[in-house]
């Protein structure tokens, strides 16, 4: 599954970052490298972006972004 179907509370592994360039970089960075655990906080009131906490961090991600990073739950 993606990191975009995530429900609030949900917490998984990442798997996988399929997104590439400048995205990539920073969420490397952030410490979202394959096996780390990743939880969704909640979503914005129309629905993106999607607040999620990283190694202690609350991030937020648009959906589309979060399309290419697979996670296990």
């Amino acid at each position: 599954m993606t990191m975009d179907q995530l429900r609030p509370g949900e917490t998984a592994r990442i798997r996988a970052l399929g997104c590439a360039g400048a995205l990539r970089r920073r969420l490397r960075e952030l410490g979202a490298i394959e096996g780390t655990e990743i939880r969704c906080l909640g979503t914005g009131p129309l629905g993106d972006p999607t607040a999620y906490l990283l190694q202690g961090a609350a991030i937020a991600l648009r959906r589309r972004d979060c399309r290419g990073i697979e996670v296990e739950v």
